[in-house]
């Protein structure tokens, strides 16, 4: 078998909400655009050279019943109110020739932007790992630069997607998904 090593990535979020859980989780899909999708849940790496591409540009090459590589973060409930979020946070050296980490973030009561600051923050921290290098986040992050600097070497790049909604005041199933979307060609 070939190796497949992807080429492109994109980001997407979505939000969806029904009497059955699994049909939130579907309409979050469709919300994201990846529904037409046989999705692989995938872990962490991004690879070498992979180029991030705008999700217009990601959902047009989508054929469906394609499989799709993704990392997935989701989260549910059918609870009135309850604030639920789902990030995908991608921490990426500087030289694009190393390979970055991706880290998916399930959580209740974050409202996105901390969603998305975790997830950034927590694929730093095991990009930095993975490489052997003890990282504080508190001192690493350079808000001028607006990156990690590990050190003189190594610095990372960081971005993410997150999405959250509030619990269906009527009890309905709520799902939000983030996801990173991985292309092979």
């Amino acid at each position: 078998m070939d190796t497949i090593i992807p080429k492109k990535m994109f980001f997407t979020r979505g939000v969806g909400y029904h009497r059955n859980k699994l049909q939130s989780f579907e309409l979050a899909l469709r919300d994201a655009g990846i529904e037409i999708c046989n999705i692989v849940t995938i872990s962490s790496i991004f690879p070498p050279k992979c180029r991030i591409i705008s999700k217009k540009e990601g959902l047009k090459s989508l054929v469906p019943g394609q499989i799709t590589f993704v990392v997935l973060a989701k989260e549910s409930t059918n609870e009135p109110s309850r604030l639920v979020s789902a990030a995908v946070g991608l921490a990426q050296p500087v030289d694009g020739t190393q390979y970055g980490y991706i880290s998916e973030h399930h959580a209740y009561g974050l409202k996105t932007r901390q969603a998305k600051d975790f997830a950034e923050d927590l694929a730093a921290t095991m990009l930095a790992s993975t490489l052997g290098i003890e990282l504080d986040i508190d001192k690493a992050w350079d808000e001028r630069k607006q990156l990690y600097i590990a050190d003189k070497k190594r610095q990372f790049t960081s971005r993410s997607i997150a999405q959250s909604a509030h619990g269906h005041k009527e009890g309905l199933w709520t799902t939000v998904v983030a996801c990173a979307v991985m292309l092979a060609d």
